[in-house]
């Protein structure tokens, strides 16, 4: 049989899932309290309770608007698309239902059942390979504001952060930079990906300190996580139970990094349904704009949309993780575009802890003046990033591109603007101004 004949009933699967998907957001939208041309501020915020999650809604009674629009279609790159048609038919979990076997590139399941009992641990692997970030990507000097935010707040940081680089390599599943579409490096070390970020140019007190990340592909291997503190002098081993706590450089939590960033198999998934959500996906503005009501513990007002949400339960496996402070993280993902538009950590009470709320663009570029990153077809690209202690109101709000960096076009995603040796302790120590 050839190979167009293979991927043609799984082409009309996704077109068909895809039309079906798009009824749901239809019919979501006709039965929500809201639409589009509402502007929902804490005032009336009780019509999104039911809409978004209750971090999400934690925020809106805090401060954060929100302008309701109509929901608008997003596809993926179309290389991404094209990888998916023709490895995808080979991919499958582990006899443990925890490990990916068989997998090249582009989505390892692209049809997703809600009644398989394995359907959470698929979504959440085709978290790991999304098609947002492929190859590479270099997002260079993005800033952030830690504060205590709250309803009309005036804008008072703690501190403020700006960062050199915030980086990563993909070893496998490469589909538009060259080796495709495994680095041959995967045979010889086992990674996965490589993640960097450094070197911290604010404030003062942590300029130069940076952090690295590797991931293996091996389920009963943990990441390899080092630091660099420049006032120390002094490289790291960091302990992987500390990737769930908000930490490091701009107090996130590395595990949080981009969407659910924690390594999958030490995590039990438990699958809580799909319905239609509030979440941005066609973000008006880049750079953000600091939300003037809740005293820049967000990005407002923007644009948001119904969208059709799959929600998965985490739990940390205390065999793999026993140091985890998390009860559970509930995780929000869009069924079309594959991120996260926001996810809720609860502590082991069982009370909510820790919202993370993403605002994404779709477009060909990343800013509307971009000279080199531009492509020839449209993709998704972060703009925005808030981590919000709900207990105490702490949070840190970065823009992406920043709002006071040199750098203007901000995301150079798979255009080979980094290499695996921009991975390694020695060249963030180098970078250390």
């Amino acid at each position: 049989m050839s190979l167009a004949a293979i991927c043609r009933p799984l082409r009309w699967a996704a077109i068909l899932i895809a039309f079906v998907a798009a009824l749901a957001i239809g019919a979501g939208a006709a039965r929500a309290d809201v639409k589009p041309g509402d502007f929902i501020t804490a005032d009336n915020a009780s019509k999104v309770k039911d809409l978004v999650s209750p971090g999400v809604y934690y925020k809106v009674l805090n401060g954060m608007t929100m302008k309701i629009v109509p929901s608008a279609r997003i596809d993926w790159p179309p290389p991404y698309k094209d990888a998916t048609e023709k490895y995808s038919s080979q991919v499958r979990l582990s006899k443990d239902n925890r490990s990916l076997l068989g997998y090249v590139a582009g989505q390892p399941f692209p049809l997703i059942d809600p009644n398989d009992p394995y359907v959470a641990t698929k979504i959440m692997w085709n978290n790991v390979f999304r098609p947002l970030l492929t190859d590479d990507y270099d997002l260079r000097f993005y800033d952030c504001d830690s504060l205590y935010g709250g309803r009309n707040k005036s804008f008072s940081p703690i501190q403020y952060y700006q960062i050199g680089h915030y980086a990563g390599y993909d070893l496998v599943g490469r589909v538009e930079v060259e080796p495709m579409p495994t680095d041959p490096d995967f045979k010889k070390t086992g990674r996965l990906w490589l993640f960097g970020l450094y070197p911290v140019l604010a404030p003062a007190t942590n300029r130069g300190d940076g952090f690295i990340r590797y991931r293996y592909a091996d389920p009963d291997r943990g990441d390899d996580d080092w630091s660099w503190t420049f006032g120390s002098r002094r490289v790291r081993r960091l302990d992987e139970n500390l990737m769930s706590t908000a930490s490091g450089p701009t107090a996130w939590n590395p595990d949080h990094y981009s969407g659910f960033n924690a390594k999958t198999e030490e995590y039990n998934y438990r699958f809580l349904g799909d319905r239609e959500m509030l979440g941005v996906a066609h973000a008006e503005h880049s750079p953000e704009v600091r939300c003037a009501t809740d005293g820049g513990a967000s990005a407002c007002p923007e644009v948001w949309e119904m969208r059709h949400i799959y929600i998965v339960e985490a739990t940390p496996r205390r065999d793999r993780i026993a140091g985890a402070l998390q009860g559970k993280t509930l995780v929000y993902m869009d069924s079309e575009s594959w991120y996260e538009p926001y996810i809720d950590e609860y502590d082991q009470r069982g009370q909510l802890w820790y919202n993370h709320i993403w605002w994404m663009a779709y477009r060909d570029r990343p800013v509307p003046d971009a000279r080199v990153a531009i492509y020839p077809f449209k993709r998704e690209f972060e703009v925005g990033a808030v981590s919000t202690d709900v207990q105490s109101g702490f949070a840190t709000m970065c823009y992406l591109p920043g709002l006071g960096t040199p750098e203007r076009e901000c995301w150079y995603i798979n255009m080979g603007a980094v290499d695996r040796e921009f991975f390694t302790t020695q060249a963030m120590v180098k970078a250390a101004p």
